[in-house]
């Protein structure tokens, strides 16, 4: 079983940034490691994924504004987020998929509000 746990969500001003960071509890080197995000009555959405070679992907709806990043030694991925709008407001969760299951973390809020 794999935890994961998501840290740095918060309540921001839009234009601001926010930095989230996920951290497993088991080594995640030889996985991609994803960025969702869910508001209620909606399906959970891709935001951005890292393969285990480092390769960034994005949603058109963030890119350019977000960048996802994994530490090399340690199990942690992190979501930069700047220029955040009211329309980034979710609750944004940690994924990691293996060879034989799929992690999710209880994830972080973001709420982006003048």
């Amino acid at each position: 079983q794999v935890e994961l746990v998501e840290s740095g969500g918060g309540l921001v001003q839009p234009g601001e940034s926010l930095r989230l960071s996920c951290t497993a509890s088991m080594s995640t080197s030889l996985f991609a490691m994803d960025w969702y995000r869910q508001t209620p009555g909606h399906e959970r959405q891709l935001v951005a994924r890292i393969s285990a070679a480092g390769v960034p992907t994005y949603s058109n709806s963030v890119k350019g504004r977000f960048t996802i990043s994994r530490d090399e030694d340690k199990p942690i991925a992190w979501l930069q987020m700047d220029n955040l709008r009211p329309e980034d407001t979710a609750l944004y969760l940690c994924h990691l998929k293996t060879f034989s299951n799929e992690y999710w973390g209880l994830g972080t809020r973001v709420t982006v509000s003048s």
